[in-house]
């Protein structure tokens, strides 16, 4: 069986001087969004920022998973990710996303931990559904 995770999103007006609204799951966060928000320093959120939020809680859940799965509890996974919008001429791309975690990991040392962070980083849910964004950058550090 399937689970299954629904958004909404609705855009009023032109791509400039138009807004929008973005509802995440039941409302969990809603949030207004704009060509101001998106491309430029605006109030507001944006679709990459939702999907650099759902990478970082996708490698943190994943990775702590993995680690506990072989014993190694972790009693905590810090995820910051960073999303890369580029404007070429076929139009906006994602070009570079960058991850940075943090663990606190009793027992494990610095170059296994980093073994996990790989496998976390190959096979994440949601870096999996990116597997069309040409560059993903992992920095990790065990703490």
């Amino acid at each position: 069986m399937a689970i299954k995770r629904t958004s909404y999103a609705e855009w009023i007006g032109g791509l400039k001087d138009g807004e929008g609204k973005m509802k995440v799951g039941k409302a969990a966060f809603e949030g207004k969004f704009s060509f101001a928000s998106r491309f430029e320093d605006g109030e507001g959120t944006n679709p990459e920022e939702l999907i650099a939020a759902a990478y970082a809680g996708c490698f943190s859940m994943f990775l702590s998973a993995i680690l506990e799965k072989d014993g190694y509890r972790p009693e905590s996974i810090q995820t910051e990710a960073t999303v890369h919008l580029e404007l070429k001429e076929e139009g906006p791309r994602i070009t570079k996303i960058e991850v940075k975690t943090r663990g606190k990991v009793p027992g494990i040392d610095a170059e296994k931990f980093a073994r996990y962070v790989q496998t976390a980083k190959d096979n994440c849910p949601v870096a999996i559904a990116l597997g069309g964004v040409p560059e993903k950058v992992v920095e990790y550090e065990l703490v």
